[in-house]
């Protein structure tokens, strides 16, 4: 003769039972096609299911996590920053703020063309990319390196292409693109022959610090040199390695007169011509 199973009676909502069920047809439990709560309670009730705490997360961890999923998505690491975020909303310590940001950031993925350029970048694999920008004109490049690079809170794909038409940038930079990817709305990408390069054009440009500046100067990854000048008073010589004049000359500029570009002259001459035209502006005259 067959056993019947012990019936329990389970007191709870309408809610929480579809919960239940939604559990239970997750873990495949089921009667026939509908899920089953009496086999997610006997697997609990055998330790195959192990019943653990959700909301013992300290706020440091929680934050950390946070601060994951926003440095995955600036690498373009998107793949990897959803997986966090959608660990973040299994907890129940989560304040409702930090859920709707999740939520929306989960709302609101990047397209198809990015995720596929992020795994081309991953595999380092060269590729080809089309698009239209806001003013109507068409863009093609070949990319045989990449990186998602946060420029001023925005995401740019600084990348090195072979083609160079159009580029503002010095002559041993003009491979090097910077762009910004919110401005593309669709983009065509597919494979192309040839090698992937391990970086960016790079030129090393020399410069000077003097005043507070000097003391208060940290130095960057890029550094190659970062010394007192041994024949000019508190004056620090910082030599930097720099793939974009555009954005190296952003910086600068905002430490205009403590910092002085010395080389090399291609840079320097860029420099020269951002103050001209300020002092044209302000009707000024050397």
């Amino acid at each position: 003769m067959s056993r019947k199973g012990q019936s329990i009676t389970l007191s709870i909502s309408d809610r929480d039972k579809a919960e239940l069920e939604a559990i239970a047809l997750e873990l495949g439990m089921m009667w026939g096609d509908r899920p089953n709560i009496s086999k997610l309670v006997e697997a609990i009730a055998r330790r195959q299911l192990l019943i653990g705490h959700n909301n013992d997360w300290s706020e440091t961890r929680i934050r950390a996590l946070e601060q994951a999923v926003s440095a995955l998505t600036d690498m373009g690491q998107i793949e990897q920053a959803q997986i966090i975020a959608n660990l973040l909303l299994e907890r129940s310590e989560l304040s409702l703020p930090l859920r709707r940001d999740i939520e929306r950031f989960l709302e609101n993925l990047p397209p198809p063309w990015r995720l596929e350029i992020d795994r081309y970048i991953r595999r380092n694999s060269p590729f080809q990319m089309s698009y239209e920008d806001a003013a109507g004109r068409l863009w093609n490049f070949t990319v045989r390196y990449a990186k998602v690079t946060p420029h001023e809170k925005r995401q740019y794909l600084d990348c090195w292409c072979e083609e160079t038409e159009g580029n503002l940038d010095i002559p041993k930079l003009a491979h090097n693109w910077s762009l910004r990817l919110d401005r593309i709305q669709e983009a065509a990408v597919m494979p192309v022959a040839g090698k992937w390069r391990l970086d960016l054009d790079r030129v090393d440009v020399e410069m000077h610090l003097s005043g507070g500046l000097a003391f208060a100067y940290k130095a960057k990854p890029e550094d190659i040199a970062n010394d007192w000048l041994a024949d000019r008073q508190r004056v620090r010589r910082v030599v930097r390695k720099v793939s974009s004049s555009f954005w190296f000359i952003r910086e600068v500029m905002q430490y205009a007169p403590d910092c002085v570009v010395v080389s090399p002259e291609s840079v320097r001459e860029q420099v020269k011509q951002k103050l001209r035209s300020l002092l044209e502006q302000y009707d000024m005259q050397i």
